[in-house]
């Protein structure tokens, strides 16, 4: 039976440890809603842009479609067959304390790369536990093309960029077939839905009758040369959205699951307390039961 004193350390280093982890919880409250008021503004911008590239598109194989000519679509889109190692640009958190948040791409990212196993891929790694995740892996051939680390809760579009970029150069440059995001999408506070959607190539827009009549666009310039500029920031777009997604998800996660630790740590307390009472009457009693052996025995 554990002594008085070892009872109020243990009270004591719980004490301690819930205030620490409340702290925790309060700073990423705080900091996940920012990242909401963030994910409102960006989704809508993202969302615009897909549907604007789309529409060109679509517009594009039409008039290819009239004349009778190939189709002359970005390279960006998926329409012809590309041999070439898969890039995987894998989302996770720089720290842990925040549930399952990681362990989940984790897991997923291992599947993905298992799927794989004996081709060549590639990564960029967003996150320092992706990134060490990725370092470690053995049985697969994999090169890390680009990482990010230290960069969450302070996302900007700057780090959108230098993924896209790196994306974007693997892709056109260096024989990569396909470009595949893994990140945590922000449902709601309670709520993170881990998501695998493909970045590269944009999939082919369906092709449409004739009858439905699409955005009457004017151009300046030509329609293809708008679309080669737009088609990068369009990428670059979307990745932004999706790294404010993962920050958000993980402030969620990190608060949710503080949250559940002061919960626990309250209720360990608690029990300490409980026992601490329970061993003190106990000493109390023995005392009290020694005094008055002694009085009997002197009496006698």
């Amino acid at each position: 039976m554990p002594s008085l004193r070892e009872i109020r350390r243990k009270i004591k280093s719980v004490k301690s440890t819930e205030q620490i982890t409340k702290a925790m919880k309060m700073v990423a409250a705080a900091r996940m809603r920012r990242s909401q008021n963030s994910i409102l503004s960006a989704r809508p911008f993202a969302t615009k842009m897909e549907r604007l590239v789309r529409e060109l598109a679509l517009l594009q194989e039409r008039e290819d479609a009239a004349a009778g000519a190939e189709s002359t679509l970005h390279p960006f889109f998926a329409g012809r067959a590309r041999s070439g190692p898969e890039l995987l640009i894998l989302v996770t958190g720089d720290k842990g304390l925040c549930g399952a948040f990681n362990a989940n791409a984790l897991r997923a990212a291992a599947e993905w790369f298992r799927e794989r196993r004996g081709t060549k891929t590639c990564c960029v790694a967003v996150g320092r536990k992706g990134r060490d995740f990725v370092r470690r892996l053995r049985g697969v051939d994999v090169e890390i093309l680009a990482e990010l680390v230290g960069v969450f809760p302070k996302i900007s579009f700057a780090h959108a960029e230098l993924v896209g970029d790196a994306a974007i150069d693997a892709y056109l440059n260096k024989g990569v077939s396909r470009v595949t995001v893994l990140y945590n999408e922000f449902k709601s506070v309670a709520q993170q839905r881990l998501l695998t959607g493909a970045l590269l190539p944009i999939p082919t827009p369906e092709v449409v009758p004739d009858a439905v009549e699409l955005p009457d666009y004017g151009f300046e310039p030509r329609r293809p040369e708008l679309l080669a500029a737009l088609l990068p920031r369009h990428v670059k777009a979307q990745l932004y959205r999706i790294l404010l997604e993962s920050q958000a998800a993980e402030l969620a996660a990190r608060m949710n699951a503080m949250d559940a630790a002061s919960k626990n740590a309250k209720e360990m307390r608690d029990s300490l307390n409980l026992e601490a009472n329970r061993t003190r009457q106990a000493l109390i009693t023995k005392e009290i039961a020694e005094l008055v052996g002694g009085a009997e025995a002197l009496a006698s």
